[in-house]
């Protein structure tokens, strides 16, 4: 009877501190606080104690629960040594081991209200081997057989009332050390429909049994682990399981040493009855149920003759250069309401209009909890059902490869939390921290920052952990077949000891042949994918590992937001270029936004700069910055990234209830003008990057000018292809600039379409606040116009006559559609049904040079609605007729 829900802050469950360290919950009448049926006895409360969000616990030996024992008033007989904790209904589950020829040092006692201790009696099954009428006993047992043993204890008083408890021991058989038959390696492996074979890589523990489904979870003596032991420092525990049922879940656990239940390490799904229960059939359908009152903490599945998954398109999939990469970072959660992969594929569409051409999807493999950045990991290779089954997720990569998207995903090694097995296979429990010999952890985390320290550290000087961090890139790249992977908080590879203000940027040597040694075990495997490394160090350890061919995050999110709120001071984000930093290879990823920052727009319009009515805190104003800010981003050389709808101008502070709670995710912004504006700004510019190498390629020669104590910025790019020049005003107010053209001549204006005849390279332009142009050397077809407007009238000038697209389509119940003339000229611009019928004249008139906007309501001549369907707008001048389509849906 689980009452509170693991991961929130339940008042009902917070605990009242006392001082002294003490805390106290006040539980009262056990049945009503549970909400547990009055018919039933509570045998024991159950307890973990957490912080609010779970990422901290304190827990028994080995990460079990902590059990208290109720018992009921009248007549009690219990076992007082040896103690037995019989959580799950059967004794076999949960017996006490010994060995052959152990002596067992048994004292039973008992206790009565209102009347005496008649007898006091202890059996051993059938047999009586002791009888007293004090109310203690003491016996001494020697064991001469292997196997499960009963001791019974029973209690008569004077009234005549009985009550008998008891105690179930396991007297091991001689371990069999054998050869394991297939691999070495640990985890599951198959042999065919029901045959499996086990393995767990544990050294220094005395003996490991098997329990699960096969065996109704019980201890038996037949599935106890062979043992292969070339060094003490090196066992492997396996045995191989026949008559498995074929294709069928089977749950299962290590029972190690007597007292650890673990679930295998390697398995690719985990039953977790404290969350299981909380994710709802339409993300995970059919989810097996956790065993309850068979075993605690998390279990492992395995399942035989698992139809493999049939990939459709990564086969013929091409990875895109390193340099031309457009991520886009996304956290399942947040994305999307139902937060499951199969939403997430019915959104590519809308990913695939914005022109990104990677995903980086925040860690999905099993993290504790459910509602999670995904940064407190528990097992590796198993991907966290909250986001749905695992073929939905290979799904989800195999549609993105269909669209041209690859897919990298956040893996978290610098540290995994208290839930993972490799952590509670030997843990310090008076310490609440790994063990001395724990093979993969070291005991404190090399950094004494404690801003720096999560979870249990993992040793990257291990050579097992060199193996397990192995198996894991290898697995996500055969297996899923990502793309790549994002590597957390990589300053964390090494064991160097950083003091406590350090966050470990200066020059690690071990760190950087760590990192070396894990990028080539990635090559090996798959020669093209990507390795991002969050590193953010020095720069020459960052140069090392950038020529070796890694991508680092280039973190320019302060120096970008500056600029976009107008304080100018430290808005140089120069940094932001690999070539600034003196790299030879483009392997920056440099990002204005990601998820561990405070969102731009939330800045802009909390702390913007002002200037008369020209004030950065209102929301047009503040998205027409992130338009300004994308042309100084999309368009130098180097990967980039952006973070989750910051194409939206997505405004909610990261700190909205608290920095890792869940964030709304805001769709109907897509219905907003301005904000759509905003989308489809970076849309032409990711397009004007994807489709001319100037703006991508390592040829380019690059020079920016950002001078940070100004709004004057520009960017100036030379290539064999075409050069072009950048220039914007981040202040506040009008200013002047001078573009620094590379001859005079002929050159175009990217997003009007302007042609602009330089007559000197001298020449400069006036740029009014947040102003903004891209300048080039060959037109290139403009984008939609009106992107750069701040209202829904359109700003720019045309050289020619032009007919848009109108806005919405569909649409329903208004739309609006525009056209540019460059004179006065009379104009007839009329809709016609898909027969060619007149519906109505919508201008006839003379109409004045410039741009011009007019509505449509769904109206006929009369009035009167038409009907749903095409219709034919059509723009007609003097010389030259203009056609265009739009659907009408109601």
């Amino acid at each position: 009877y689980v009452s509170s829900v693991w991961g929130t802050a339940d008042p009902n469950f917070q605990m009242e501190s006392l001082g002294n360290d003490l805390y106290k919950l006040a539980i009262g009448y056990p049945h009503e606080f549970y909400g547990c049926p009055e018919t039933e006895q509570i045998l024991q409360l159950a307890f973990v104690f957490r912080s609010a969000n779970g990422s901290i616990t304190g827990r028994d030996v080995g990460g079990a629960d902590i059990f208290m024992d109720l018992f009921s008033s009248g007549l009690t007989v219990a076992f007082i040594e040896p103690s037995q904790n019989t959580p799950f209904q059967m004794p076999e589950r949960s017996p006490i081991f010994y060995a052959l020829g152990d002596s067992l040092d048994i004292m039973i006692g008992a206790a009565t209200i209102e009347t005496q201790i008649e007898q006091l009696k202890l059996h051993y099954g059938e047999t009586e081997l002791a009888v007293t009428t004090n109310d203690t006993l003491a016996y001494t047992y020697t064991f001469n057989d292997e196997g499960l043993h009963y001791f019974y204890a029973i209690a008569v008083d004077t009234a005549g009332l009985t009550d008998t408890t008891s105690l179930c021991v396991m007297v091991n058989p001689t371990i069999t050390d054998a050869i394991p038959p297939n691999s070495f390696e640990p985890g599951i492996h198959y042999n065919g429909p029901t045959s499996v074979t086990l393995q767990l890589f544990a050294p220094y523990k005395e003996f490991v049994y098997v329990i699960g489904d096969f065996n109704d979870w019980m201890v038996d003596t037949t599935f106890l682990m062979n043992r292969y032991q070339p060094t003490t420092d090196s066992t492997l525990w396996w045995i191989t399981l026949e008559n498995i049922s074929a294709g069928v879940e089977q749950a299962f656990q290590y029972l190690v040493d007597g007292d650890l239940r673990i679930a295998d390490p390697y398995t690719d799904k985990v039953l977790d009855g404290w969350n299981d229960g909380w994710i709802t059939n339409d993300i995970y359908p059919n989810l097996k149920d956790y065993p309850w009152n068979k075993t605690a903490d998390p279990v492992s599945i395995l399942q035989t003759v698992q139809q493999p998954y049939n990939w459709l398109y990564s086969a013929e999939y091409e990875r895109v250069s390193q340099e031309k990469l457009v991520i886009y970072e996304l956290l399942p959660r947040d994305f999307l309401a139902d937060h499951d992969y199969e939403t997430i594929i019915d959104t590519l569409d809308y990913l695939d209009r914005l022109g990104i051409n990677a995903i980086e999807l925040m860690p999905v493999n099993e993290f504790e909890g459910n509602s999670s950045w995904g940064y407190n990991p528990s097992f590796y290779f198993a991907p966290d059902k909250y986001y749905g089954p695992k073929n939905d997720l290979k799904t989800l990569i195999d549609e993105c490869h269909n669209r041209g998207i690859a897919v990298i995903i956040d893996m978290v090694l610098n540290h995994s939390y208290g839930q993972s097995p490799l952590a509670r296979l030997y843990w310090n429990s008076s310490l609440y921290r790994p063990a001395a010999n724990n093979p993969w952890y070291n005991e404190t985390s090399n950094f004494q920052n404690p801003d720096a320290q999560w979870g249990n550290d993992f040793n990257h000087e291990s050579i097992h952990t060199e193996a397990f961090v192995k198996r894991v890139n290898d697995y996500w790249l055969t297996e899923y077949k990502v793309d790549g992977f994002r590597y957390d908080f990589t300053k964390g590879f090494s064991n160097t000891i950083y003091p406590p203000s350090s966050w470990g940027s200066n020059y690690d040597v071990s760190r950087i042949s760590n990192l070396k040694r894990i990028a080539d075990e990635i090559w090996e495997t798959d020669s093209t994918a990507y390795f991002i490394l969050e590193h953010l160090a020095d720069n020459s350890e960052e140069t090392e590992l950038a020529n070796y061919g890694m991508m680092l995050w280039g973190n320019m999110n302060y120096s970008y937001n500056e600029a976009t709120m107008g304080w100018l001071g430290n808005s140089d984000f120069s940094w932001g270029y690999y070539g600034s930093r003196g790299w030879s290879e483009p392997n920056l990823v440099t990002y204005m936004e990601s998820h561990d920052e405070e969102r731009t727009m939330f800045k802009n319009l909390e702390y913007g700069n002002h200037s008369g009515a020209y004030d950065i805190r209102d929301l047009p104003t503040a998205l027409q910055r992130m338009k300004l800010a994308g042309a100084f981003f999309f368009t130098y050389p180097g990967p980039k990234m952006i973070w989750q709808f910051g194409e939206r101008g997505y405004d909610i502070s990261i700190d909205d209830l608290c920095r890792l709670c869940e964030k709304p995710p805001r769709w109907e912004y897509m219905l907003d003008e301005d904000r759509l504006r905003l989308f489809k700004t970076w849309k032409a510019l990711i397009t004007l990057r994807k489709e001319h190498e100037t703006f991508t390629s390592p040829e380019t020669n690059v020079e920016l000018w950002l001078n940070s104590s100004t709004g004057r910025k520009r960017i100036k790019l030379t290539h064999d292809s075409m050069n072009a020049i950048i220039v914007g005003n981040f202040g506040v107010n009008t200013t002047t600039i001078g573009p620094d053209f590379h001859h005079t001549g002929i050159w175009y204006e990217y997003f009007s379409g302007d042609s602009l005849n330089v007559q000197s390279t001298s020449d400069v332009l006036e740029l009014a606040a947040g102003e903004f142009n891209i300048f080039t050397t060959v037109r290139i077809d403009p984008p939609e116009a009106g992107l750069l407007s701040i209202n829904s009238e359109l700003t720019s000038i045309p050289v020619t006559f032009q007919l848009y697209q109108n806005y919405p389509n569909p649409f329903n119940p208004e739309t609006t559609i525009r056209f540019s003339i460059p004179t006065m000229e009379k104009i007839h611009l009329a809709v016609y049904d898909i027969q060619g019928r007149l519906v109505k004249t919508l201008v006839d008139e003379n109409i004045p040079s410039g741009n011009h906007s007019v509505k449509w309501s769904g109206t006929n001549a009369k009035g009167h609605p038409v009907a749903s369907g095409m219709y034919i707008y059509k723009l007609k001048t003097k010389d030259s007729v203009f056609l265009n389509k739009m659907m009408l849906l109601k």
